[in-house]
């Protein structure tokens, strides 16, 4: 029995050479991989001596030879095929162990060249892969080092089941289609517009219990990109606490990036993926306490997300009610040891990273495929904006109309949003009629809605919410404005002197 080992990534790869030279493989090996096992004592044996060819280009070419490939793909039941190899002196070769250069890593170091970027191209790694994979009823593949002490295992008690080499061969052609994956996204990484043809690289990071229903399965995949490190939910490190369920992390996500929309102190409280609370604030404690306010019963059993370090005053604040996770991008150790008094308090550190988890592009999936878009993530200023109303608002509602316009989009159309001092006071989400969520926010904010501002994703479509809104204490609005309807609401707005801001810009998030 014959095998190749190269490989990129050399964990565990001398005890998995000396584990088949136990079993009488003889082993043959390139360029550092060889290096590595003949220092370790391994017997090997250049490729160069299986092909009686030696590297060329820089080893560019090495493995991409006849005495490889056919030792690879004879099917060993067909006698022509074994015939052939014998009339042109080729060996079988048994098992191929290949990971491929480290592409994906290179080019997200700063500043990587092209050049560089095209060394880390492998190219007889992946051929070696996929012609072992074609073949796996008869040769072995393996590409991950964890499959090294399993497979040496079997091969001990001897034959390896079809089963077995069938999971090894789909896990060597999804290895090489990620890497292939990355390639492509690295070199339309500077083109605009949405590609003919796409594929998504995910890799699993754990099981899930299960999905959103104790009925269905789940997993969370993270999405490899080319050139960038991870970011969001995804890079997140667990500190405390049980395992994360998937609605956990839906509503993780969420809560990170409502708050990292902010540059102040701000936090967020979650509850189904809407913020219940937003508040920003100089001081992180005081930034909790009012967002809490926002909703002090659906607070209960959220996700809360903080955009700054968690100090012990803010511990002591949150600790005193229960959540089920807490995100931030980092814990003080005093903070740390009063939070991990909540025993069912999952404490995720997001690490020194303030960018929201928005780009690339945003997949949605539906039956049948995928709908795609650029993310909603533009930079919210008023300078763009423009009063309707005969009166223009006060600085002190201009602030706070910003905060709401910011926060608004981080609520489920149809949203509203009431706020004041930087603070969401009420919001209505998801509601199929505009007046319905503002009845909702109003309901939710009660008297603190006298002197509140509101913020509306989309325009309204009737003056009816205007209306509504002025009669609960609301004295300024920010929509995006364009309705049939416009005038309507405007001269309601008047009628009550509120003051309303138009963005042309809207915010619906489904």
């Amino acid at each position: 029995m014959r095998a190749i080992i190269s490989v990129s990534d050399k964990s565990g790869v001398v005890d998995f050479a000396k584990g088949l030279q136990k079993l009488g493989f003889e082993l043959f090996s390139t360029g550092g991989t060889k290096k590595v096992l003949v220092e370790a004592g391994v017997n090997v044996r250049s490729v160069s001596d299986l092909t009686g060819f030696p590297e060329i280009l820089d080893g560019r070419v090495k493995t991409l030879h006849p005495a490889v490939h056919g030792g690879i793909l004879a099917k060993r039941n067909l006698p022509a095929h074994l015939a052939e190899l014998d009339k042109n002196k080729i060996g079988l070769i048994d098992l191929v162990a290949v990971n491929l250069y480290p592409f994906k890593e290179t080019v997200a170091r700063p500043n990587v060249s092209l050049d560089e970027a095209l060394e880390n191209i492998d190219i007889g790694g992946p051929t070696m892969i996929r012609a072992a994979a074609k073949n796996f009823p008869h040769v072995l593949v393996v590409v991950d080092p964890a499959d090294y002490k399993p497979l040496l295992e079997q091969l001990g008690k001897g034959a390896v089941q079809i089963e077995e080499r069938k999971s090894l061969a789909q896990k060597a052609f999804q290895h090489v289609a990620a890497y292939d994956t990355a390639i492509a996204q690295y070199l339309r990484s500077d083109e605009e517009g949405f590609a003919s043809e796409l594929t998504i690289a995910l890799k699993k990071k754990y099981d899930l219990r299960y999905g959103e229903n104790p009925h269905q399965k789940a997993a969370f995949y993270v999405e490899e990109v080319a050139g960038r490190r991870g970011v969001g939910i995804g890079s997140a490190k667990q500190l405390w606490g049980k395992e994360l369920s998937f609605n956990n992390i839906l509503d993780a996500d969420a809560a990170w990036n409502a708050a990292n929309d902010f540059d102040d102190p701000t936090v967020s409280v979650i509850k189904h993926t809407n913020p219940c609370g937003l508040a920003s604030h100089k001081d992180l404690a005081e930034a909790y306490r009012r967002a809490y306010s926002g909703d002090t019963v659906a607070a209960f059993g959220g996700i809360v997300a903080l955009n700054r370090t968690v100090d012990a005053a803010t511990a002591q604040e949150i600790s005193k009610i229960f959540y089920e996770v807490i995100v931030a991008p980092g814990y003080e150790n005093k903070a740390l040891e009063l939070l991990k008094q909540r025993k069912d308090l999952r404490i995720l550190d997001m690490g020194p990273q303030k960018t929201v988890a928005l780009s690339g592009l945003d997949f949605r999936r539906v039956g049948g495929g995928f709908l795609m878009q650029t993310p909603d993530a533009l930079t919210e200023t008023t300078s763009g904006w423009r009063t309707v109303t005969e009166r223009k608002p006060t600085k002190k509602e201009l602030e706070d109309l910003l905060f709401a316009w910011k926060a608004v989009k981080h609520v489920k159309s149809n949203a509203i949003v009431l706020a004041k001092d930087s603070t969401i006071l009420g919001m209505g989400a998801g509601q199929p009629s505009r007046v319905v969520s503002v009845e909702i926010a109003l309901k939710k904010a009660g008297e603190r809605s006298k002197g509140s501002v509101l913020g509306s994703d989309a325009f309204f479509p009737f003056p009816d919410g205007v209306e509504l809104a002025a009669q609960g204490g609301v004295t300024a609005i920010v929509e995006p404005g364009g309705s049939v309807r416009d005038e309507e609401a405007i001269k309601v707005a008047n009628q009550y002197k509120m003051a309303m801001m138009f963005t042309g810009v809207r915010h619906f998030k489904h």
